[in-house]
Formats: C-alpha cells, sequence, structure tokens
C-alpha cells in the first residue's frame, strides 16, 4: 500500500512540475524513505526535516513556540505547522507533517495510536486525526499511508494549486 501511495503522489507531482518536502516525528524518516523508492523522485522531492525532539519542532521546521508549550507536540495545529514549516523552510510547492504517539506507552497524556497528518500546499493546509491501532511499526506505517494518501487527495483536489 504504501509503496502504491508514493508512486501516485510522486507521479501527480511530477506531472504538475511542483515538489514535495517533509517534515516528521513519529514516522522517523520513513516517510521520506518511502518516497525516495520512487524512480524519479529527484524531479519532486526536495527533503525533509526528522523533528523528533520537541524543541527541533520550533527550532527547525518554525512551529512557535507558545503552541508546543501551551499544547504539546501532539497536536492538529502543530502538524498543520509543521507541514508549513517544511514547504517553506524546503522551498517546496507541497508540505507533509506526522506527529503523534506511536508507543508502546502513552505520551504526555496522549494515546497510543493518537496521530495527527497535514498535507500544505498553495493556498490551504488540510489536517487530519487517526485514531490508530497495533503494534509501534503498525501505527508508523499506517500513518506514512495515510499522509500519502492524503497528500494525493489534496492534488486532484487542488485544481492547480487553488485553495480549496
Amino acid at each position: 500500500m504504501t509503496g502504491v501511495s508514493a508512486a501516485a503522489a510522486v507521479r501527480a507531482l511530477a506531472g504538475r512540475r511542483e515538489t514535495l518536502a517533509v517534515a516528521e516525528s513519529l514516522t522517523g524518516g520513513l516517510l521520506a524513505a518511502t518516497i525516495v523508492e520512487i524512480p524519479g523522485v529527484s524531479a519532486v522531492f526536495r527533503g525533509g526535516l526528522v523533528v523528533y525532539a520537541t524543541d527541533l519542532k520550533h527550532a527547525l521546521a518554525g512551529v512557535p513556540e507558545a503552541l508546543l508549550a501551551d499544547r504539546g507536540p501532539v497536536d492538529p495545529d502543530v502538524a498543520r505547522a509543521l507541514a508549513e514549516g517544511a514547504r517553506s523552510r524546503c522551498a517546496a510547492d507541497w508540505g507533509l507533517a506526522t506527529t503523534g504517539v506511536a508507543g508502546p506507552e502513552p505520551q504526555g497524556g496522549r494515546p497510543v495510536g493518537l496521530v495527527y497528518i497535514a498535507v500544505a500546499g498553495p493556498g490551504r493546509a488540510v489536517v487530519r486525526e487517526l485514531r490508530l491501532s497495533g503494534s509501534r511499526d503498525d501505527v508508523r506505517t499506517e500513518t506514512v499511508n495515510s499522509v500519502l494518501s492524503l497528500l494525493v487527495d489534496e492534488i486532484a483536489g487542488s485544481g492547480g494549486g487553488m485553495p480549496g
């Protein structure tokens, strides 16, 4: 499933001559690694940030410190800010973000499997909450699948980059 979503995303971006960047927390580089497995990806993938530590979400991705202090790293607005940060800091047309709790223990009062994914593109950003189950690897893999599927949906619905 992941390869199919990544391939679809790369094809869609290449067809539009648009670029992509990522900011990852709980996926720890898995999203970028999945994307770069696709032949021809160098035409669209700008790069990514693995911001596992909360302070790096601010320092590298530009998430406001006050937001992180008030809500913690597992939050829909943090996901949006991560995606927007990836997009702006890597000079890409689209930014993806993942943040959440992969387990095996809850984090900061947030349950295992609570994940927020975000896509920031021309004119808008969207966030989705996921409630995933399974092992740590299952949560991380399903997060990658979900954010890539969301990207493909957003590209298809963006009408040439206009706000949705």
